[in-house]
């Protein structure tokens, strides 16, 4: 596919075949005005040999003045590419500004298709969450069910009990998935990672008291990502959860500066991931115990949530000698206004 010429080329070369046309149109009617009258000639001689000086500097300044003006016309398009990447990264919700009246109804356009994208996804986020809440009373009640005939029938209880949980996982996936495709584009999507990290702790401790685990936190306060809060708790929560399942006593949470983004680092003291099975855990349905509960969706879940927000997730050993999980996320933007 050829590529097409590029804007300045196309003003150049414009620019060019108009001042060749005007040349040849001003020789023409320049040689029938002489030929008309003989003595002109020697007054236009007169007249440019006597103002040489002035007519050199009317010229540079017509010359600069239309490079300039050529140039703002320009500028009005890198202005409006750089508004895009920030509507694009979710720094901004629409394309703000003035431009040329050839190029502000494009940019109207923009604006109403980005309003329309945004309403198509509050209304399907509603459906979604519709559909889920009307699920889960119904998951919930099969639960109950289940239980209930445990004793009469403890293999199709605890087979009923599976299904349902596995239901329940999908739909949590599904709606998270949902959630961040929307906020990804919302630039007030931000959150403190200490504040996440805090309340996840809590909460672990009380699940695992009877193990006794210690949980370290070494996470900034001022560590902010672009993410909304409820999904960074659903990315530390999985990785959180999974270090305690497979810790002996320690877990480690902290988080650093990492470029344009922040680093959350999760250590545990456990038996480790085998190299051969880091990445293929974090696809969906694949767990690297199999005989561990669970439907293999939580490290999916983190993965694809982290990469709707730029960011990403990966496996590797510890220092602690069990598994590191490292969770990138772009830094939280601040509004500079």
């Amino acid at each position: 596919m050829r590529r097409a010429l590029s804007l300045r080329a196309r003003l150049l070369f414009g620019a060019l075949l108009w001042t060749a046309g005007l040349f040849i149109l001003t020789a023409f009617l320049h040689s029938h005005v002489l030929s008309a009258h003989p003595a002109l000639p020697r007054l236009f001689n007169r007249v440019f040999l006597s103002h040489t000086s002035l007519l050199g500097v009317v010229a540079l300044v017509c010359m600069a003045a239309g490079l300039v003006q050529v140039r703002r016309g320009l500028v009005s398009f890198s202005d409006l590419r750089a508004r895009l990447t920030a509507v694009r990264d979710g720094r901004e919700p629409r394309l703000d500004g003035r431009y040329p009246g050839e190029v502000q109804p494009l940019v109207d356009e923009l604006n109403a298709l980005l309003a329309d994208r945004d309403a198509r996804v509050t209304r399907a986020l509603a459906k979604a969450g519709d559909l889920a809440h009307g699920l889960k009373t119904p998951l919930a009640i099969l639960a109950q069910e289940a239980e209930r005939t445990g004793g009469r029938d403890g293999d199709v209880a605890d087979t009923i009990g599976q299904q349902v949980e596995r239901m329940r996982r999908q739909i949590d996936y599904h709606l998270a998935h949902a959630r961040a495709a929307a906020s990804t584009t919302d630039p007030a999507a931000r959150c403190h990672v200490r504040v996440s990290v805090d309340g996840l702790v809590r909460t672990l401790l009380r699940l695992h008291d009877s193990r006794r685990l210690t949980i370290d936190v070494d996470v900034p306060a001022d560590h902010e990502v672009r993410a909304r809060r409820e999904d960074l708790d659903e990315m530390l929560g999985n990785l959180l959860d999974n270090a305690c399942k497979w810790a002996k006593a320690r877990v480690v949470v902290a988080s650093l500066v990492d470029g344009g983004g922040v680093a959350i680092t999760i250590d545990d003291d456990g038996p480790g991931i085998e190299p051969s099975m880091r990445e293929a855990v974090l696809g969906r349905g694949v767990r690297a115990d199999e005989a561990a509960p669970g439907s293999g969706l939580g490290l999916a879940i983190v993965r694809d949530l982290a990469e709707l927000y730029g960011g990403s997730v990966a496996l590797d050993r510890s220092p602690a000698g069990g598994a590191r999980a490292t969770l990138r996320l772009p830094k939280g933007i601040v509004d500079s206004r």
